[in-house]
């Protein structure tokens, strides 16, 4: 390889040649030869734009190729040789491959190769330039010759003209006479000769010269001399103007070329064909006009690049000239018929420009849109009348079904063997029609350009409205559609008509997916305007949507029913259908519809033909077997890529698992997540809102573990914890971070908050997993699991674990963190407890924090770890409400004593964190409460009465609502509903104690019971000796649940027996019946048969028999399915910046609210609240735990906009009681709740069952 190939050296040339006239001012101006050589050399290092070159990029590619695999393998060579000496002088690993390579014997094949091929570029160059400058001298001695003038040529040539000529400058005597000679009543060839003088001056001497006026009349006549010549020489000369003049200049030339184009169409003797006759391109005189039109269009996209540097002025005048222009009409079309009027400026503009994107560049920035908006406005309305006016023709005319070069299809594909000459009147309107249609699109798009409508149209009675111009659009391309379908085609037409109808509906459903990802375009397709569709029954644009969409899958479209529906289409009209159904207030609407079923028997049909497909084989004519394979796995992706975003909302990832196709779209959702895509064009956000939603029920956990997502943010996160990153450069040690958190880790931290948020998650992740607890861990081996991390930053009970880490303090703290947001959930503390003993291994870890001094033996180290240990270890033993328990902070203070809360390493607490406990609470009769209670068999409607009176007192006395009133209101409210079986919504169980006493209480149970009895004695409500009955109470509580429970096969680790949590419920009512366990075991065997204990008494539907059985096998809970959904959806609509926070934040409403209704907002609100809350839903019925979280959330606003900014979010809302709210405060506010959404909420939640 001794020499390039002569292609490369044809590339070579013009490389090397734009490299030196891009530094020719350096070489130009170096001293010397030698100096020259110098900057050639260092020129990478002084210019800064060196790499942009395209021969630099040419080279490097060169080099790439040459020597690529050389580099790799003495890459190789030498990290394998790691740990040993690199070479004399320790030479660094790049030091060393470059080394090697420049010994290698391609690196001298291709230096030689190179060498060889730039020597003949170089010559050839300078052979070039010998010749172009005989030339030039030539050319330059003809001029002179010709001019017969004493010029004095300027060498230097204009590199921004168009042209590449050179300038003559003139005085103005000289310029007089160029005016004289360009008299029209001078010969031609004087006035040719003064022409081409005229364009060898610089324009701006020519526009400054005192003459200008006469002379600016002397070049419009001969723009419009019939002489073609004459009128070319004229029209460059504003060609030179238009590229190399001051603005001024340029502003003159451009309004001087309007108004002379405007005059051709005004004047009686203009030779403009008529519309009838259609556009000879080859006839001179439209030639002419269509090069004048095309210089203007040239400038009109060029000049927004610049105006702005500009006096708005010059822009105005531009604008104005140009809307001048465009608005002028023949008088003869005035007297004409609509055929056979004379051509408009706009068609020439069409035909040149169809897309109008001069006029997208105007409207794109405000400085001039605002100019062009208000000249449309005040003087030039009637360019949009017209533009309207020639839609509204097009649709009108039956041309569109008699002539195939109308028909939209046809013309798509209409081809004509080489240049075109003509173009036919049909053609012309048509062509008028798309660029009115996309200058129309264009102002359309704001506010200001909205506000020009209605328009006011000749022979129509009424202004065509903004709505009436959709609308007609949209009847339009169904027109199309359907004079396509009546014609009479072959097969091959038949095939093209097919493509065509696909392509106007992939069209129309990209526009209604744009309408649909905006609030107001998704309530418009809903709802309807103003809700009409609902008022008047007829179907909303979203189920006709919806409907069409259905009927495409299951290939029951009639028009297409010969035909398979491409795959480009399913997908437009699925993803309209997803840009609903991903929210609550969408999916709502199209549940009926069961998409989900479709897209699931669409996607495994896919997966079936995919699977038959035979693999190609080299050699064997497979090319259409692989275009299928590759049509069918686009087609698989798709539909798993629609069915993901199902898991958007909770109900939609309950009708996801019931598909059968949670785990591939897990995989495929990180597959995409970890490539860091988007999740649709019209998204905004990731995948994290999704990944939340998934991880709070036990079936979105599995998958997600089983997809590896799991493992990777595990090993995220230990890289950075652990090992920092890899491609760091370690000049500076790193800082020690001041944090709890540092911000390196905040990310993955805030993740696994999301993903460990949910009990049942946390449950299928570690329950009745033991930790590793190994003798010794490598510091190589990195954790996969969530038990891993356990063990490695949570539970440090050996040195081996301590040493493991590099940083220690960093990554333990990490952990504490974690570990003490998991505990804000009663149920995982319990299941950490139960199997770990975490209290046990923390108090340990504050015994060995301890001074070692004689004077002191025994004083607590206080850092940040036995700080955050000791706010653990409180949290872990007390519960209560806001004003009921007392957590010490987490910061030190300043001075001498930065914590003044005593540490401990053993219970009891010490007493600082102790409340006083309660006394009983004192009751506060009520005489129409008391009575109502008492004449409760005289009254037929005491149901209502009661209702009323409760929300009097709610509102009036709060307070009184509490204690034994309490518990006897609740008693006698739910025996009066269940006198009357057909009240009932369950079946009652009968209460037995045969087999009770043999029942064992889980772990979890017994550690609960301890947690109840100690909160109850604080209150005041439980004496000493309350463990065994609630005890017992639980036991038949079980019993109950057994009973009413079918068999499920489920791989799920918490449908695999009894209810794997603590029953909070129960324990609440316990309370609330003052520790009476018969009692308490009457109360609720009544009120197991009232819908409301499906959504307050959790452990009630646990593979339940009244649920059904995919239901059942899901594993999701219609506390996440029913009220986290439409807590969801009404979130968005009553409280949007809520909605929006959480959205932002990648947490999920469904995450917290399901958190605290699980434990019956323990530790979240006061006993008392607690009470009303319970009262509230079994009184005013089951939706108002929608509307309780509803308002509990907008009591929390301002705190969570707040927490949103601050990226805490979720830790907030997780570890902070609710202070300040009273549910009687907010109990109005539930009621407009209840009146707007009741037959909605309670509905679905009545249809559990089913």
């Amino acid at each position: 390889m001794s020499h390039l190939p002569n292609k490369v050296e044809a590339e070579l040339q013009p490389l090397l040649g734009q490299l030196l006239k891009s530094i020719k001012e350096r070489i130009s101006g170096a001293p010397s030869v030698e100096c020259a050589e110098e900057i050639l050399l260092h020129l990478e290092e002084t210019d800064e734009n060196f790499h942009n070159y395209e021969l630099v990029k040419y080279l490097r590619n060169y080099i790439d190729t040459a020597l690529g695999s050389v580099i790799e393998e003495e890459t190789e060579k030498c990290t394998s040789a790691e740990g040993r000496s690199l070479g004399s002088g320790q030479d660094t690993l790049v030091q060393q491959v470059t080394r090697k390579t420049r010994e290698s014997e391609e690196y001298k094949e291709m230096m030689r190769s190179l060498k060889n091929t730039m020597m003949v570029v170089v010559e050839s160059l300078i052979n070039k330039f010998e010749e172009d400058k005989l030339k030039k001298e030539e050319l330059h001695k003809k001029k002179m010759h010709e001019q017969h003038t004493s010029y004095c040529m300027d060498s230097c040539s204009d590199s921004g003209s168009s042209f590449n000529q050179s300038y003559t400058f003139m005085n103005q005597e000289q310029l007089q006479i160029i005016v004289g000679k360009l008299d029209p009543s001078q010969p031609k060839e004087i006035r040719r000769e003064a022409l081409q003088s005229l364009c060898c001056a610089p324009p701006s001497d020519v526009l400054n010269c005192e003459c200008w006026i006469t002379l600016r009349k002397h070049l419009v006549t001969a723009l419009s001399d019939p002489d073609p010549i004459l009128s070319d020489r004229s029209l460059r000369f504003y060609a030179k103007t238009f590229s190399s003049s001051t603005f001024s200049a340029t502003r003159e030339t451009y309004t001087s070329l309007a108004m002379h184009l405007e005059s051709c169409f005004t004047s009686q003797q203009s030779s403009v064909p008529t519309l009838s006759a259609g556009m000879d391109i080859t006839n001179p005189d439209v030639v002419r006009l269509l090069k004048k039109f095309r210089l203007l269009n040239e400038f009109q996209k060029e000049v927004p690049s610049f105006w702005i540097r500009h006096p708005e002025k010059f822009m105005e005048e531009i604008v104005e000239s140009t809307l001048s222009l465009l608005s002028v009409t023949h008088e003869q079309s005035f007297r004409a018929e609509s055929s056979h009027r004379v051509l408009k400026p706009v068609y020439f503009l069409a035909l040149l420009d169809t897309k109008a994107s001069w006029f997208n560049k105007w409207m794109h920035g405000y400085y001039s849109r605002t100019v062009v908006l208000r000249l449309l406005e005040n003087k030039y309305k009637s360019l949009i009348t017209a533009a309207v006016r020639q839609c509204l023709d097009y649709y009108d005319s039956k041309n569109v079904e008699d002539d195939d070069t109308d028909n939209l299809c046809t013309m798509r594909y209409h081809r004509t063997n080489g240049r075109r000459t003509y173009y036919t009147g049909h053609e012309l309107q048509y062509i008028y029609f798309v660029h009115s249609l996309c200058l129309l699109g264009r102002l359309l798009m704001y506010t200001d350009g909205r506000k020009l409508f209605p328009i006011k149209v000749k022979n129509r009675k009424e202004p065509v409205a903004l709505m009436d111009l959709l609308v007609l659009l949209i009847q339009m391309m169904h027109q199309n559609q359907k004079s396509a379908q009546n014609a009479n085609t072959t097969q091959r037409d038949d095939q093209m008509l097919v493509t065509c109808v696909e392509t106007v509906l992939i069209n129309t459903a990209d526009i209604l997916a744009r309408i649909a990802s905006t609030d107001r375009g998704l309530s418009l397709l809903l709802f309807g305007e103003n809700n009409k569709h609902a008022a008047s029954n007829c179907p909303s644009a979203a189920q006709l949507i919806a409907e069409f969409t259905k009927r495409l899958l299951d290939g029951e479209l009639p028009p297409l029913a010969s035909t398979e529906p491409s795959t480009a289409l399913k997908g437009a009209f699925i993803f309209v259908c997803r840009q609903m159904y991903n929210t609550c207030e969408g999916l709502d609407v199209l549940m009926p519809y069961g998409l989900h079923e479709s897209i699931s028997k669409a996607w495994k049909k896919a997966c079936s033909l995919s699977e038959r497909t035979p693999t190609p084989v080299a050699g064997n004519e497979s090319g259409a077997t692989a275009q299928e394979l590759q049509n069918t796995m686009v087609l698989e992706e798709m539909l798993l890529d629609n069915l993901l975003n199902f898991a958007a909302t909770p109900k939609g990832l309950l009708l996801l698992q019931q598909t059968g196709a949670l785990n591939e779209c897990v995989v495929y959702m990180f597959s995409r997540y970890t490539k860091k895509l988007q999740v649709s064009k019209c998204e905004k956000f990731g995948y994290g809102v999704m990944v939340t939603q998934v991880a709070a029920t036990a079936p979105g956990i599995v998958a997600l573990q089983s997809s590896g997502f799991i493992k990777a943010l595990v090993m995220e996160l230990w890289s950075v914890l652990e090992c920092g990153r890899d491609d760091a450069r370690m000049i500076n040690p790193k800082p020690t971070p001041v944090e709890p958190i540092d911000r390196s880790c905040q990310k993955s931290f805030l993740a696994l908050v999301n993903l460990l948020s949910s009990f049942y998650a946390v449950y299928e992740l570690i329950g009745n997993m033991p930790l590793p607890n190994k003798s010794a861990y490598s510091l190589r081996e990195v954790p996969t699991s969530i038990v891993d991390l356990i063990d490695r930053l949570i539970i440090m009970n050996s040195n081996a674990k301590i040493h493991s880490l590099f940083n220690y303090e960093h990554s333990h703290m990490f952990g504490v963190r974690l570990l003490s947001v998991m505990c804000c959930n009663l149920d995982i503390l319990l299941l950490l407890e139960s199997q770990y003993h975490v209290s046990e291994i923390l108090l340990n870890a504050q015994k060995e924090n301890v001074r070692e001094s004689l004077e002191n033996p025994g004083d607590f180290i206080i850092d940040g770890l036995s700080v955050e240990r000791n706010q653990i270890l409180v949290r872990m033993n007390l519960i209560g409400g806001p004003s009921e328990r007392v957590l010490p902070p987490r910061v030190l203070q300043k001075g001498n004593d930065p914590f003044r809360w005593p540490l401990f390493s053993s219970y009891p607490l010490p007493k600082c964190y102790l409340r006083e406990p309660l006394k009983k609470p004192s009751v506060k009769q009520d005489n129409e409460l008391s009575k109502l209670l008492k004449n409760l068999e005289m009254q037929t409607d005491w149901l209502e009465s009661c209702k009323k009176q409760f929300c009097r007192i709610m509102k009036s006395k709060p307070d009184i609502l509490k204690g034994s009133i309490l518990a006897e209101l609740l008693e006698k409210f739910v025996g009066h509903f269940t006198d009357n079986p057909s009240d009932c919504f369950f079946r009652p169980y009968e209460v037995s104690e045969s087999g009770v006493k043999r029942l064992s209480l889980s772990p979890i149970q017994h550690l609960g019971i301890k947690i109840v009895v100690r909160y109850g004695k604080f209150l005041g409500l439980l004496k000493d000796d309350s463990d065994q009955e609630l005890a017992n109470l639980l036991k038949h509580c079980e019993r109950f649940v057994k009973q009413q429970q079918i068999t499920i096969s489920s791989s799920l680790h918490c449908l695999q027996g009894d209810y794997v949590g603590h029953d909070w419920f129960a324990s609440t009512a316990f309370l609330i019946m003052s520790g009476d366990g018969e009692r308490t075991l009457r109360f609720l065997q009544q009120f197991s048969s009232l819908l409301v204990s499906a959504f307050l008494w959790l452990p009630r539907l646990h593979a339940s028999i009244h649920l059904s059985v995919q239901n059942a096998e899901s594993g999701i809970h219609p506390v996440y399915s029913c009220t986290a959904y439409y807590i969801e959806m009404l979130l968005k609509i009553e409280v949007p910046l809520v909605f929006s926070a959480f959205r932002m934040s990648g947490f999920t409403p469904s995450q917290i609210c399901q958190h605290w209704l699980s434990q019956c907002f323990w530790n979240y609100l006061n006993w008392t609240e607690i009470g009303h809350y319970i009262a509230v839903c079994v009184i005013l019925g089951p939706d108002y735990q929608v509307y309780m979280c509803i308002a509990l959330l907008k009591h929390l606003e301002q705190e969570i906009l707040h927490h949103m900014q601050t990226q805490d979010l979720q830790v907030f809302l997780k570890e902070e009681a609710i202070h300040g709210f009273q549910v009687s405060s907010y109990l109005d506010f539930m009621e407009n709740l209840e009146h707007s959404y009741r037959t909605t909420i309670l509905t679905e939640m009545e249809n559990i069952k089913s």
